[in-house]
């Protein structure tokens, strides 16, 4: 190794994977319906841009979310996939495709399909602490099926340490490959970051798993909580195109790919399709930190109430909305 290479500003890592949930977070904007063209951009983006995983939505019920309401991204079938993807094969492409099974929200025995009939390679379960068990099924049932495995636990700035540590306990005898740090709220700053990353890694480095980073953007912190998880020792990142994702959004993939200098991931692609595609899309979604969702993310609450602050007719009025949810916590 030169000495240029041990410079302290030399971000690349290595063995660091990154994951494009853009579709997936993204849709929740647009209950999932973006057109198959729009999808297939990311998708060949990805490729180009050397990204790792491509999240291209969820494997939720149609029971509670219908087709009458929720594009295909919402479910993830297989016929709707390879119209989009074709023959997706990551030996080829180098990218691998995931999808997200909330638990609670999946009817996961029927949904999830053994991994030699799928364009699938990853399945992303989601739970909340008290769906622990749930998660725990789930992520057998995939493993089982051929899937490598991540869980996202989600709201982790709302429980307790105590809580955390077992659900840690209890994922750390599965054959759970990634356990991902979720911001959902974006209500984290970096010393917390760094705190839950480091007992994450305390449990999973035991049994040979990784631990990833999935962070919101509320308080403008995104990018950076995203760094300190990677500086910690975070070997999965999350981001999307231009963050976009629900509410104040993610981690712009733009941000993070130019910032880890590693030759295997390109960012013009990237830079290619905010230009063609997301830039235009602004006009129709509305996405990025506004002052409502600093406020939520400050005072750790669920978006949904600044996304129906935000859609109302008094949408002006930040001072009213502030104390609503001053008055609420």
């Amino acid at each position: 190794m030169t000495i240029r290479e041990k410079a302290p500003w030399i971000t690349y890592r290595p063995n660091l994977k990154v994951l494009d949930c853009t579709i997936r977070d993204g849709g929740l904007i647009n209950d999932h319906q973006f057109e198959d063209q729009f999808v297939r951009a990311v998708y060949d983006t990805c490729v180009e841009a050397g990204i790792d995983y491509m999240e291209i939505g969820y494997k939720n019920s149609l029971r509670l979310h219908p087709k009458s309401r929720f594009g295909p991204w919402r479910h993830c079938e297989e016929e709707d996939l390879r119209r989009v993807v074709g023959d997706h094969d990551p030996r080829r492409t180098g990218l691998k495709l995931a999808a997200m099974a909330d638990a609670g929200k999946c009817d996961w025995k029927e949904q999830i399909i053994p991994k030699e009939q799928s364009v699938l390679d990853l399945i992303r379960v989601a739970c909340y602490v008290h769906q622990i068990s749930e998660a725990v099924a789930m992520v057998q049932h995939a493993h089982d099926l051929g899937y490598e495995t991540s869980c996202n636990i989600m709201a982790i700035s709302t429980v307790t340490e105590a809580e955390i540590d077992q659900a840690l306990a209890v994922l750390a005898d599965t054959p759970v490959n990634t356990i991902v740090v979720v911001d959902s709220f974006g209500s984290l700053c970096g010393v917390q970051i760094d705190n839950l990353v480091r007992k994450y890694l305390e449990v999973s480095q035991k049994k040979k798993k990784e631990v990833g980073i999935h962070a919101h953007n509320n308080m403008q912190l995104a990018f950076a909580n995203t760094l300190e998880a990677i500086i910690v020792g975070c070997t999965r990142a999350d981001a999307t195109m231009a963050g976009l994702g629900r509410g104040a959004g993610n981690c712009p993939m733009e941000l993070l790919l130019g910032f880890l200098r590693n030759p295997k991931f390109k960012l013009r692609p990237v830079i290619k399709l905010l230009q063609e595609r997301l830039v235009p899309l602004q006009s129709e979604l509305s996405w990025g930190p506004l002052i409502p969702y600093n406020i939520t993310g400050q005072m750790n609450c669920h978006p949904r109430s600044a996304i129906e602050f935000l859609a109302g007719e008094d949408s002006e009025n930040l001072l009213a909305f502030y104390d609503k949810v001053a008055a609420d916590i």
